[in-house]
């Protein structure tokens, strides 16, 4: 008797003075007005929260109350679907016989709610997390539950073509903010029942939602089981956007190589499931992250999978000699100049002499003021409006160079230098690993006005030793070179092989399902006729 007391005192247990706002009851009482009092305080008796009353049944007349948020909810919905078949159907002698013997709850979402996703809940918590997420409650009096009707209708920015990762060949289409849509366009291109999907509520005020897509028996399950585990341990107020997770949980916080791909391409992100990699999707972004993360993927574009193989590996080539240009083109010019001038031919060594005649600067100053005026003028261009932006970017530096060169602070061999490493930063496909190069540049730079190309190698050495201390997830970041793997540098950051020598997945996510292409080696397919 004890036990079944306190178990309905815990069922039923709801504060009707609610003094507190923040006092919320645990659970639905069967008292349709004091459930109806709570959900309005607990809201803040905010406008856009609509209660609609009604009863239903003849003889009955069942108190109920319809309750949803405008702008989150598809008003049509919830007037043709759920308000409708309520007022109208209730009529019908079937349901008056049905709700007689059985629970009239039940009833209403067997025979009357012509809508797909419905459930019952008890938990007062759960039911303003439903009504806030464009959900619509139907609650009944004398009972101590209620229903949670799926009506999410808001208005939302349609599939576009990404502006952060644009190709000439392949699909034009990007993520959106709606975590829903996006999911589904991922399962457009994999139309497997292995893909799985688990989803999440990470933020106490937020409560976003977030989802791992990964395909089983392809993805490694300590993988798996390392990103639900991170996910779960967040404690945060709130989540706005990928980069949260991803900073949240990422293996090294203190380095400015990322451990996390993102993108805003569902191609990128079937191509990463059908390696082996785990998806991680956030509700209001179009950037979904993928893990684990090597330092060659960061120079992959999507387009390299759809051109011939030659060709991705020509442009993969050219990336990496713009990764090298980029990040030592100004120090190398630096060391030169200021130690180094008998490796330069006496005609290059004139001409320099005489362009850094009455150049006031020493040429580390000359290039540390260039750079930082072109990254000024990169930042303007991303900040403001789009066509603004671009005419501010070229005609900015165009003008500030030239103006540079006259006012005699600035030599031209040093605005021609910084001009082709910013070109060459802007072949780097990843946003994010380019503004890593971008601020190791400043260093190099620093290390070659201080010892020359001494210390140019010196800072390489360094750079390479912090890449190999580096995982994402587990996995080595300069894999596959350290540690060594000959079969996955057939798809590496110099180098693209055909479709039909990649056989195997790379051991970075996979370990199970590596076969890729039937047979353990396929050669290239013979032309029809040949004999």
């Amino acid at each position: 008797m004890k036990t079944k007391s306190l178990r309905k005192t815990k069922r039923t247990q709801i504060s009707t003075t609610h003094k507190d706002v923040n006092h919320q009851a645990l659970y639905i009482s069967t008292k349709l007005q004091e459930n109806i009092q709570n959900i309005t305080k607990s809201l803040g008796q905010s406008p856009d929260i609509i209660v609609r009353e009604c009863r239903l049944g003849r003889q009955n007349q069942i108190q109920a109350a319809i309750i949803y948020t405008t702008g989150l909810a598809d008003t049509k919905l919830v007037n043709k679907f759920i308000i409708e078949p309520l007022l109208t159907n209730h009529q019908n002698d079937f349901f008056e016989i049905q709700s007689k013997h059985e629970d009239s709850l039940h009833v209403i979402k067997q025979l009357l709610l012509p809508v797909g996703g419905i459930q019952e809940t008890m938990n007062f918590d759960t039911v303003l997390t439903k009504i806030l997420s464009g959900d619509t409650v139907l609650l009944c009096q004398g009972y101590d539950r209620c229903l949670l009707i799926a009506s999410k209708g808001w208005k939302q920015r349609g599939i576009e073509e990404p502006t952060s990762q644009t190709v000439i060949r392949g699909p034009k289409e990007g993520f959106t903010e709606n975590i829903a849509t996006n999911i589904a366009m991922i399962r457009r291109k994999i139309k497997d029942s292995n893909l799985w999907l688990e989803s999440f509520q990470v933020g106490r005020v937020t409560k976003t939602s977030v989802s791992i897509m990964y395909v089983n028996g392809i993805a490694k399950e300590k993988v798996v089981n390392e990103v639900r585990d991170r996910i779960k341990r967040i404690d945060i107020d709130g989540i706005l956007e990928s980069g949260y997770i991803e900073e949240l949980i990422q293996d090294k916080t203190f380095t400015l190589f990322p451990t996390i791909y993102n993108t805003e391409r569902p191609d990128v992100i079937a191509g990463g499931l059908l390696e082996g990699r785990v998806a991680i999707l956030v509700d209001g972004t179009p950037f979904v992250l993928l893990v684990p993360a090597i330092f060659t993927q960061f120079f992959q574009s999507a387009e390299d999978y759809y051109q011939r193989s030659d060709i991705s590996t020509l442009l993969r080539v050219l990336r990496y000699f713009s990764l090298i240009i980029s990040m030592l083109g100004p120090a190398f010019y630096i060391a030169i100049t200021t130690f180094h001038q008998d490796m330069l031919p006496p005609q290059l060594l004139i001409s320099l002499s005489a362009q850094r005649e009455g150049i006031p600067f020493p040429a580390f100053v000359e290039a540390f003021l260039m750079e930082l005026t072109f990254e000024l003028l990169r930042e303007a261009g991303t900040r403001l409006p789009r066509a603004v932006g671009q005419t501010i970017s070229i005609v900015g530096a165009l003008v500030i160079g030239q103006a540079a060169i006259q006012a005699g602070i600035v030599s031209p061999a040093m605005v021609i230098v910084v001009s082709i490493t910013a070109i060459a930063s802007f072949t780097i496909p990843s946003y994010n690993m380019a503004i890593a190069f971008r601020i190791l540049r400043f260093a190099m730079m620093t290390l070659a006005a201080s010892f020359g190309l001494f210390g140019i190698v010196a800072g390489f050495i360094l750079h390479i030793q912090n890449v190999c201390h580096l995982h994402s997830f587990g996995v080595p970041y300069m894999y596959p070179f350290g540690p060594n793997n000959t079969e996955d540098k057939k798809d590496t950051l110099y180098l693209r092989v055909p479709w039909w020598k990649m056989t195997k997945r790379p051991k970075t996510a996979s370990e199970k399902n590596v076969i890729r292409e039937n047979g353990t080696s396929v050669s290239k397919p013979e032309p029809e006729g040949s004999g």
